[in-house]
Protein backbone atom coordinates (compact mmCIF):
# COMPACT_ATOMS: atom_id res chain seq x y z
CA UNK A 1 0.00 0.00 0.00
CA UNK A 2 0.98 3.35 -1.12
CA UNK A 3 0.64 6.16 0.73
CA UNK A 4 0.88 9.73 -0.90
CA UNK A 5 2.53 12.31 0.98
CA UNK A 6 3.49 15.90 1.30
CA UNK A 7 6.53 17.61 3.54
CA UNK A 8 5.85 21.54 4.60
CA UNK A 9 8.92 22.71 6.80
CA UNK A 10 10.13 25.99 6.06
CA UNK A 11 13.70 24.69 6.42
CA UNK A 12 14.92 23.55 3.03
CA UNK A 13 18.01 21.51 5.01
CA UNK A 14 15.08 20.17 7.15
CA UNK A 15 13.04 19.07 4.03
CA UNK A 16 15.94 17.54 2.13
CA UNK A 17 16.94 15.45 5.26
CA UNK A 18 13.46 14.29 5.87
CA UNK A 19 12.87 13.17 1.96
CA UNK A 20 15.79 11.41 2.07
CA UNK A 21 15.06 9.49 5.54
CA UNK A 22 11.60 8.84 3.89
CA UNK A 23 12.78 7.52 0.09
CA UNK A 24 15.62 5.87 2.07
CA UNK A 25 13.02 4.18 5.08
CA UNK A 26 10.11 4.34 4.40
CA UNK A 27 9.58 2.86 1.11
CA UNK A 28 5.72 3.05 1.50
CA UNK A 29 5.52 6.64 1.26
CA UNK A 30 5.15 8.52 -1.87
CA UNK A 31 6.42 12.37 -1.38
CA UNK A 32 4.14 14.32 -4.15
CA UNK A 33 5.10 17.87 -2.90
CA UNK A 34 6.57 19.81 -0.67
CA UNK A 35 5.89 23.55 0.80
CA UNK A 36 8.18 26.07 3.09
CA UNK A 37 4.78 27.59 4.35
CA UNK A 38 1.01 27.99 5.41
CA UNK A 39 0.77 30.40 2.03
CA UNK A 40 2.60 27.03 -0.11
CA UNK A 41 1.05 24.37 1.70
CA UNK A 42 -2.72 24.78 1.72
CA UNK A 43 -3.04 25.17 -2.04
CA UNK A 44 -0.70 22.35 -2.38
CA UNK A 45 -2.94 20.22 0.07
CA UNK A 46 -6.12 21.29 -1.96
CA UNK A 47 -4.55 20.02 -5.11
CA UNK A 48 -2.75 16.98 -3.95
CA UNK A 49 -4.94 15.45 -1.34
CA UNK A 50 -3.27 13.95 0.08
CA UNK A 51 -3.03 10.92 2.88
CA UNK A 52 -0.55 12.12 4.65
CA UNK A 53 1.15 15.50 5.96
CA UNK A 54 4.49 15.81 7.56
CA UNK A 55 3.92 19.22 9.23
CA UNK A 56 6.38 21.09 11.13
CA UNK A 57 4.67 22.82 14.45
CA UNK A 58 6.47 26.30 14.03
CA UNK A 59 6.67 28.37 10.51
CA UNK A 60 6.30 31.78 9.06
CA UNK A 61 3.08 33.50 8.76
CA UNK A 62 1.39 30.90 10.52
CA UNK A 63 2.08 27.35 12.62
CA UNK A 64 0.75 24.03 11.93
CA UNK A 65 -2.25 24.28 13.61
CA UNK A 66 -3.55 27.61 11.11
CA UNK A 67 -2.38 24.67 8.23
CA UNK A 68 -4.77 22.23 9.40
CA UNK A 69 -7.27 25.15 10.19
CA UNK A 70 -7.24 26.02 6.96
CA UNK A 71 -7.40 22.40 5.01
CA UNK A 72 -9.60 20.82 7.34
CA UNK A 73 -12.55 20.22 4.71
CA UNK A 74 -9.74 17.69 3.71
CA UNK A 75 -9.16 14.35 5.05
CA UNK A 76 -5.38 13.07 6.07
CA UNK A 77 -3.21 11.88 8.74
CA UNK A 78 -0.44 13.96 9.96
CA UNK A 79 3.03 13.36 11.64
CA UNK A 80 3.68 16.50 13.53
CA UNK A 81 7.74 17.34 13.29
CA UNK A 82 8.41 19.90 16.45
CA UNK A 83 10.74 21.31 18.55
CA UNK A 84 10.12 20.42 22.35
CA UNK A 85 7.44 22.64 23.22
CA UNK A 86 5.25 21.52 26.70
CA UNK A 87 2.19 22.95 25.13
CA UNK A 88 2.56 21.51 21.57
CA UNK A 89 3.31 18.01 23.10
CA UNK A 90 0.34 18.13 25.83
CA UNK A 91 -1.72 19.19 22.38
CA UNK A 92 -0.50 16.70 20.41
CA UNK A 93 -0.75 13.73 23.11
CA UNK A 94 -4.58 15.03 24.11
CA UNK A 95 -5.71 14.20 20.37
CA UNK A 96 -3.24 11.17 20.07
CA UNK A 97 -1.32 12.43 17.16
CA UNK A 98 1.44 11.38 15.81
CA UNK A 99 4.55 13.42 15.97
CA UNK A 100 8.36 13.23 15.94
CA UNK A 101 10.75 15.59 17.89
CA UNK A 102 13.84 17.14 15.84
CA UNK A 103 16.40 16.24 15.23
CA UNK A 104 14.36 13.43 13.61
CA UNK A 105 15.12 10.37 15.07
CA UNK A 106 15.01 7.37 12.10
CA UNK A 107 13.68 4.64 14.25
CA UNK A 108 10.75 7.37 15.62
CA UNK A 109 9.92 8.14 11.90
CA UNK A 110 9.49 4.65 11.01
CA UNK A 111 7.50 3.84 13.92
CA UNK A 112 5.06 7.40 13.26
CA UNK A 113 4.67 6.04 9.20
CA UNK A 114 3.62 2.67 10.31
CA UNK A 115 1.13 3.86 13.23
CA UNK A 116 -0.31 5.60 10.16
CA UNK A 117 -0.28 3.11 7.71
CA UNK A 118 -2.16 0.97 10.58
CA UNK A 119 -4.50 3.44 10.81
CA UNK A 120 -5.11 4.12 7.28
CA UNK A 121 -5.56 -0.01 6.32
CA UNK A 122 -7.80 0.02 9.45
CA UNK A 123 -10.12 2.91 7.94
CA UNK A 124 -10.14 4.10 11.42
CA UNK A 125 -12.90 6.82 11.77
CA UNK A 126 -10.76 9.29 14.44
CA UNK A 127 -10.06 12.91 13.38
CA UNK A 128 -6.83 13.45 15.15
CA UNK A 129 -6.96 16.99 13.44
CA UNK A 130 -10.58 17.90 14.24
CA UNK A 131 -9.88 16.70 18.31
CA UNK A 132 -6.79 18.98 17.92
CA UNK A 133 -8.20 22.11 16.51
CA UNK A 134 -11.26 21.95 18.85
CA UNK A 135 -8.81 21.38 21.79
CA UNK A 136 -7.04 24.46 21.04
CA UNK A 137 -10.28 26.99 21.32
CA UNK A 138 -11.17 25.34 24.67
CA UNK A 139 -10.23 25.61 28.30
CA UNK A 140 -7.81 22.82 29.28
CA UNK A 141 -10.84 21.18 31.68
CA UNK A 142 -13.40 21.51 28.25
CA UNK A 143 -11.01 19.50 26.22
CA UNK A 144 -11.34 16.21 25.08
CA UNK A 145 -9.02 13.04 25.59
CA UNK A 146 -8.29 10.10 23.31
CA UNK A 147 -7.39 7.20 25.39
CA UNK A 148 -6.23 3.84 23.70
CA UNK A 149 -7.56 0.77 24.92
CA UNK A 150 -7.31 -2.84 24.47
CA UNK A 151 -9.82 -2.79 21.74
CA UNK A 152 -8.70 0.40 20.25
CA UNK A 153 -9.63 3.94 21.49
CA UNK A 154 -12.40 6.00 23.52
CA UNK A 155 -12.82 9.73 23.33
CA UNK A 156 -13.73 11.26 26.46
CA UNK A 157 -14.03 14.74 27.74
CA UNK A 158 -11.53 15.49 30.37
CA UNK A 159 -14.41 17.45 32.77
CA UNK A 160 -15.82 13.59 32.97
CA UNK A 161 -12.59 12.25 34.19
CA UNK A 162 -13.10 11.73 37.89
CA UNK A 163 -9.73 10.06 38.69
CA UNK A 164 -6.89 7.77 37.34
CA UNK A 165 -5.07 4.95 39.15
CA UNK A 166 -2.09 3.00 37.84
CA UNK A 167 -2.42 -0.59 37.20
CA UNK A 168 0.79 -2.31 35.86
CA UNK A 169 1.60 -0.60 32.62
CA UNK A 170 -1.92 0.29 32.19
CA UNK A 171 -4.08 3.22 33.75
CA UNK A 172 -7.62 2.56 35.32
CA UNK A 173 -9.35 5.95 34.09
CA UNK A 174 -12.71 6.61 36.23
CA UNK A 175 -15.19 8.56 34.74
CA UNK A 176 -18.21 10.33 36.66
CA UNK A 177 -21.15 8.30 35.23
CA UNK A 178 -19.45 5.51 37.51
CA UNK A 179 -17.73 3.44 34.47
CA UNK A 180 -14.05 2.80 33.93
CA UNK A 181 -11.55 2.49 30.97
CA UNK A 182 -8.56 0.38 31.20
CA UNK A 183 -6.05 2.62 29.09
CA UNK A 184 -2.72 1.44 27.53
CA UNK A 185 -0.54 4.27 29.17
CA UNK A 186 1.76 4.75 32.38
CA UNK A 187 0.26 6.68 35.01
CA UNK A 188 2.80 9.06 34.19
CA UNK A 189 1.45 9.71 30.75
CA UNK A 190 -1.45 11.43 32.20
CA UNK A 191 0.60 13.05 34.78
CA UNK A 192 2.55 14.94 32.26
CA UNK A 193 -0.66 15.50 30.20
CA UNK A 194 -3.19 16.81 32.43
CA UNK A 195 -3.70 20.71 34.00
CA UNK A 196 -5.53 21.90 36.60
CA UNK A 197 -7.81 20.61 37.87
CA UNK A 198 -5.91 17.28 37.85
CA UNK A 199 -3.14 17.04 40.68
CA UNK A 200 -1.36 14.20 41.83
CA UNK A 201 -1.94 12.99 44.87
CA UNK A 202 0.05 9.35 45.46
CA UNK A 203 2.20 7.35 43.25
CA UNK A 204 -0.71 5.51 41.75
CA UNK A 205 -3.46 7.93 41.89
CA UNK A 206 -4.12 11.49 39.86
CA UNK A 207 -7.49 12.67 40.92
CA UNK A 208 -10.07 15.73 39.36
CA UNK A 209 -9.60 18.35 42.44
CA UNK A 210 -13.00 19.57 41.25
CA UNK A 211 -14.34 16.52 42.83
CA UNK A 212 -13.02 16.31 46.26
CA UNK A 213 -15.93 16.09 48.49
CA UNK A 214 -13.42 16.26 51.76
CA UNK A 215 -9.95 16.15 53.23
CA UNK A 216 -9.02 14.37 56.40
CA UNK A 217 -5.79 15.36 58.06
CA UNK A 218 -4.72 11.47 58.37
CA UNK A 219 -3.96 12.14 54.60
CA UNK A 220 -7.00 10.75 53.24
CA UNK A 221 -9.47 12.91 50.76
CA UNK A 222 -12.89 11.73 49.75
CA UNK A 223 -14.05 12.56 45.80
CA UNK A 224 -17.77 12.86 45.16
CA UNK A 225 -18.50 9.05 44.39
CA UNK A 226 -17.67 8.62 48.10
CA UNK A 227 -14.12 7.15 46.93
CA UNK A 228 -11.25 7.32 49.84
CA UNK A 229 -7.90 7.94 48.40
CA UNK A 230 -4.45 8.32 49.98
CA UNK A 231 -2.73 11.49 49.98
CA UNK A 232 1.35 10.15 50.39
CA UNK A 233 3.58 12.90 52.07
CA UNK A 234 5.27 13.51 49.23
CA UNK A 235 2.51 14.88 47.16
CA UNK A 236 0.23 16.17 49.62
CA UNK A 237 1.86 19.73 49.55
CA UNK A 238 0.92 19.93 45.94
CA UNK A 239 -2.22 18.77 46.49
CA UNK A 240 -2.94 21.57 49.42
CA UNK A 241 -2.06 24.40 47.26
CA UNK A 242 -5.00 23.74 44.89
CA UNK A 243 -7.15 24.47 47.79
CA UNK A 244 -5.02 27.23 48.90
Amino acid sequence: MKISAVIIDDEIIAREVLRSYITKYCPQVDIVGEAENIREAVPLIAEKQPQLVFLDVEMPFGNAFDVLEATKEFSYETIFITAFSQYSLQALNKSASYYILKPIDIQELILAVNKVAESLERKEELNRNKILLENLKLKPEKQQLILPTLQGFDVVKTEDILRLQADGNFTQVYLTDGSKKMVCRFLKHFDDLLENPFVRVHRSHIINAGFVKSYHKSGTVMLSDDTEIEVSGSFKDNFLKVFS
